[in-house]
């Protein structure tokens, strides 16, 4: 029993001394991440006038026709390339055929009817000359030649108006373009004035634009503006070539048409844009410059928006704000960031909160 207790006694000496011969390891602690801070805060964002506008083909239209028929062909597919005078559309035109043919009728009887007059004309002209007929005979020969004249240039002008309307049923590009929609298919009836397609001018794009009252005495035709594009996050300039007089179909806001120089390949009509103008802007005359940092410094979680500032011991803070309008590849910071604060907007890593941190 003694032995026993004894060497329990011993197996916890050794297992004492056992266990305070074990050193504890530190912790290593994460390497430093390289991070950039910006510069300037506080930008002046009152030096200019901003507004979201589309692309647009310089040249655009719907294609209809002025005459019912059936669609006998459709020659063009949407997104296909068409040059001026192609045909596009073709309409069931045996109606005209047979008007046609009337007309082509009628101006041989007609021609018939002036080659007789013609001649029963310069006969009496002749028989007057000879004194063999009198002033009233010449007279009603005369006015019977003039009606039977006119007769016929009616039926020329019939006929030519029979054959202008082979040009609706046979429908042709007004300018080259692409095809941009079809809103028919071989085998329906084409209305008068009911669109078949639509196309648009592949020579130059603009973008279409809408300004408030405040700033549109600010704007000018020759102006020099910015525009970007928001889906391919490029920038173009473009030149203002027209600018609204009126707001009364524009809801208060004031039309205004910038053509873009030198658009970009991957440009297409129907992108969103913002443009700004290089002018002061009377709506924030009275307001201190905004607080802008750019958009691919923003943290976007769920609904919620943030960006990382620098914390006390050089740790990555991450910061919820509150943003506004964007203007161009910036946004309006209204709350969450004061103007002398530093922020990230750009790592070599990927960031979270607390994160150390080491400034380029």
């Amino acid at each position: 029993m003694k032995n026993t207790t004894l060497a329990l006694v011993f197996a916890g000496i050794s297992i004492v001394y056992s266990c305070g011969g074990d050193t504890k390891k530190p912790i290593e602690k994460a390497a430093p991440i390289a991070v950039t801070i910006n510069q300037d805060n506080r930008q002046n964002s009152d030096s200019f006038i901003t507004a979201s506008g589309m692309t647009e083909a310089e040249n655009s239209a719907n294609i209809s026709t002025r005459i019912m028929g059936y669609i006998t062909a459709m020659h063009v597919t949407v997104g296909q390339q068409v040059k001026a005078g192609q045909l596009l559309v073709s309409i069931s035109n045996s109606d005209l055929l047979a008007k046609k043919a009337q007309a082509e009728a009628n101006v041989l009887q007609a021609s018939a009817a002036y080659n007789n007059a013609k001649k029963d004309y310069d006969r009496f002209v002749k028989l007057f000359e000879q004194q063999s007929a009198s002033q009233k005979e010449l007279d009603d020969m005369t006015s019977r030649f003039e009606m039977v004249k006119a007769a016929l240039e009616g039926a020329k002008q019939m006929r030519n108006e029979v054959l202008a309307q082979f040009s609706y049923s046979n429908i042709k590009a007004p300018f080259s373009g692409t095809i941009t929609n079809t809103f028919n298919k071989e085998g329906d009836m084409a209305n008068p004035g009911m669109p078949l397609l639509s196309i648009e001018g592949a020579s130059r794009l603009q973008v279409s634009t809408i300004v408030s009252e405040k700033d549109i005495n600010a704007i000018q035709p020759g102006m020099q503006v910015q525009i970007f594009i928001k889906s391919i996050e490029k920038e173009q300039s473009g030149k203002v070539t027209e600018v609204s007089t009126s707001a009364k179909n524009t809801g208060g806001q004031y039309a205004v048409k910038i053509t873009l120089e030198k658009a970009d390949p991957s440009l297409r009509a129907g992108m969103y844009v913002n443009v700004k103008f290089p002018v002061k802007s009377e709506a924030v005359a009275k307001e201190p410059g905004k607080l802008l940092v750019p958009v691919t410094a923003l943290i976007n979680q769920g609904q919620l928006t943030g960006i990382y500032t620098i914390g006390n011991g050089d740790k990555a803070i991450l910061r919820w704000l509150k943003t506004g309008r964007q203007y161009g590849n910036s946004i309006e910071i209204l709350s969450g960031l004061s103007p002398d604060e530093k922020y990230i907007v750009s790592a070599e890593g990927r960031l979270y909160n607390g994160t150390p941190v080491t400034i380029k």
